[in-house]
């Protein structure tokens, strides 16, 4: 794929292409990482005939270096801690709960919003495909990953059109499979490798996710 690329719905149609020897799998489910992966995963569930939903994750930001993730929580409770970024930046506990807790709270007001009272899909025996814009610590990933154990899934399949390197290295433990397009050098932030990386309202996610729910 070429760099950069030019919106979140040509990610996804070339992730979905990329992801072409899943279609014939039995069950299939395609969990979002709202907001940014939504509009990617709407292209890779479409073409694999595929459910779509969500998992829903918050990066807790480093005290005063919010786009550092120094851990990340998901829905189901799953937190994990970056103990790197930890030490190197001496946060107290104290402060990792507080942080901890707002992001909890917008977590539940997304769970809300998008999803309300719908009933989690049945993910066990299934191909559980992960779905996100871009990673670029694995936080917010590795959360998901440790979310997704309790619904005990046949494989997981982590699908990102960017990421370095080093990252997608450590997240390879955690899933039977990684798709990365892309894992160029030089990484700063996921936006850099994107021509149009706008923020994605909770209006674009209801909308996506209605498509997909609809009776």
């Amino acid at each position: 794929m070429k760099l950069p690329i030019q919106d979140r719905e040509t990610a996804g149609r070339e992730l979905a292409r990329a992801l072409e020897d899943y279609r014939d799998r039995e069950h299939i489910v395609v969990l979002a990482l709202p907001r940014g992966g939504i509009p990617v995963a709407a292209e890779i569930a479409q073409h694999l005939g595929a459910e779509l939903d969500l998992m829903i994750v918050r990066k807790l930001g480093m005290p005063g270096h919010e786009e550092l993730a120094m851990g990340a929580i998901a829905s189901g409770g799953a937190r994990v801690l970056n103990r790197q970024v930890l030490g190197y930046g001496g946060v107290s506990d104290e402060a990792i709960e507080k942080v901890a807790k707002r992001e909890q709270q917008e977590l539940e007001r997304r769970e809300q919003a998008y999803r309300g009272d719908r009933p989690w899909p049945d993910m066990s025996d299934a191909t559980v495909i992960l779905v996100d814009d871009g990673l670029a610590t694995g936080a917010t990933m590795g959360a998901a990953l440790e979310a997704l154990k309790v619904h005990r899934p046949r494989e997981v399949v982590v699908a990102v059109p960017v990421a370095p390197a080093d990252t997608i290295k450590k997240l390879r433990s955690s899933a039977d499979d990684i798709v990365c397009l892309e894992t160029p050098d030089h990484f700063s932030s996921i936006g850099q490798w994107y021509r149009d990386f706008h923020q994605v309202s909770d209006d674009e996610v209801r909308q996506l996710l209605g498509h997909f729910w609809k009776e």
